[in-house]
């Protein structure tokens, strides 16, 4: 619902600016779809924080939630990831997960002209 955001974005934004990039878990178990008002809000909220978030874990227990994780990732530099309900522990343990640093590229030798 629309209300909802009333209180989510600013803690979110709170929460942003004290901690850095969240790792979100969104349970969608209790969510039978979206009014047009949570829709508009929602896609505020994703333009936003486009890249905001670094993980983004979505708990799901419906086929049409698991389809509907899939049409987030255009709305998100988050990595993205659908759980079952029955695996809303795995999610979890995954979002506390630590992320393996990225290799620098090797670097290239100049060659110096004498």
């Amino acid at each position: 619902m629309r209300a909802d955001y009333v209180g989510f974005v600013p803690e979110f934004e709170r929460l942003l600016r004290l901690h850095g990039k969240p790792r979100v878990l969104f349970d969608m178990t209790g969510l039978h779809g979206w009014d047009a008002g949570a829709m508009w809000e929602d896609i505020k909220f994703d333009i936003k924080h486009f890249a905001d978030i670094e993980r983004l874990a979505v708990v799901g227990d419906k086929k049409w939630q698991h389809g509907m994780a899939a049409l987030f990732k255009p709305f998100t530099k988050a990595t993205l990831q659908y759980f079952d309900l029955a695996d809303a522990d795995a999610a979890r343990q995954w979002l506390a997960e630590s992320i393996p640093p990225v290799a620098e590229p090797p670097q290239r030798a100049h060659k110096t002209h004498e």
